[in-house]
């Protein structure tokens, strides 16, 4: 096991720099998540990690060893790729055998590992089976078992789940949890799926163009995105252009109009977007409520019910606000506030804890 140290990692590929100077420390035995659209360089950085991408400038470590030119195979890593790269002509035992036949492990030992590994994810007794005689799911197993049979230091997962169909794939993130966390085996997972990494990180960075928009606890990236990009990725946001304005509270109340009200907000002490200046509020449609539309409370604007969609756990509404933007409010199951439908006037209630960055 080993933690991971990127150090100003610079990659380019023709003139094109797809990693910015990037640095990056992930814990001994965590599960760190690289998460971000197509493009951003997620894939590339866990390939740099990998060692199939030498970093055109900067330094990678494993635990204090300077692994920055080490070839991939000299690296004591795991890789479970997106699209599995198992052999087709050979059984999951021996696909699982693989590894531990290439770095010449005893042959009573394979035995014991590639069994007690197949029975870690389930397919103990599909050992003889071939990839094409087996479901996505078992597949996946096989490439994870793969993976971990080895022991290695490090293992890197590239879009693991994305070709599996949702019950599997949820089924997926529980056996990759419960056997990293037995192992203790620091983990870096990329993936696009805002959900798969709330569910499943200790840490995320969130990536954007080459550099690290935010690193935090999922925690910390849902309920304290540092600027709209983080907020809008991660879950879903109305990320509304505000107008700011000093509040008489002091750092970090910050006042900002909407729709011709004037609300309460707040935002970051070291924030640029305060006051009298271009901000972006950042407000979770759950975190939003409905009233009628008097008599008119604090921290609220008026609208009209643009569309209602009942979906059994939450009720979810699309408002336009009166001289201002379209606004998504979520009500969840249990919520004693009255039921609206299209057409309805209403208030929209804005918590005064919402945020208000940057623009």
């Amino acid at each position: 096991m080993a933690s991971i140290t990127i150090d100003g990692i610079v990659k380019q590929f023709g003139g094109n720099t797809v990693l910015q100077n990037l640095s990056l420390h992930i814990p001994d035995g965590a599960f760190y998540t690289l998460l971000g659209p197509s493009g951003c360089g997620k894939t590339t950085l866990l390939r740099c990690i990998a060692g199939f991408y030498e970093p055109d400038a900067g330094r990678l470590l494993f635990d204090k060893d300077d692994v920055t030119r080490v070839s991939t195979h000299h690296r004591d890593i795991g890789m479970v790729f997106q699209d599995y790269a198992l052999f087709p002509d050979k059984t999951a035992f021996d696909n699982v055998a693989y590894g531990l036949r290439a770095r010449r492990v005893a042959k009573p030992e394979i035995s014991r590992r590639v069994t007690e590994a197949l029975d870690k994810v389930g397919l103990g007794a599909l050992a003889d089976r071939y990839p094409a005689q087996m479901s996505g799911g078992q597949r996946q197993r096989v490439a994870l078992a793969r993976a971990l049979v080895i022991r290695p230091r490090v293992l890197l997962m590239d879009e693991p789940l994305s070709n599996l169909d949702a019950k599997m794939r949820l089924q997926m993130r529980d056996v990759i949890l419960d056997l990293v966390r037995e192992a203790g085996i620091t983990t870096v997972f990329v993936t696009h799926d805002q959900e798969e990494a709330l569910a499943m990180s200790d840490r995320i960075a969130i990536m954007d163009r080459g550099r690290i928009a935010q690193l935090g606890t999922p925690e910390e990236l849902y309920g304290t995105p540092v600027n709209a990009y983080v907020a809008d990725f991660i879950g879903s946001a109305n990320v509304l252009q505000v107008k700011t304005s000093a509040s008489s509270e002091g750092a970090p109340h910050v006042r900002y109009e909407l729709a011709g009200h004037t609300l309460n907000g707040v935002a970051d002490a070291a924030d640029a977007a305060a006051p009298a200046g271009a901000g972006v509020l950042i407000a979770r449609p759950e975190d939003l409520s409905l009233m009628a539309p008097a008599p008119h409370v604090p921290n609220a604007v008026l609208g009209q019910v643009l569309r209602r969609q009942y979906l059994g756990f939450k009720t979810a509404y699309r408002i336009q606000l009166d001289s201002g933007p379209e606004i998504r409010v979520e009500l969840h199951a249990g919520n004693t506030v009255a039921d609206f439908h299209q057409g309805d006037r209403v208030q929209v209630l804005v918590p005064a804890d919402c945020r208000v960055v940057a623009a």
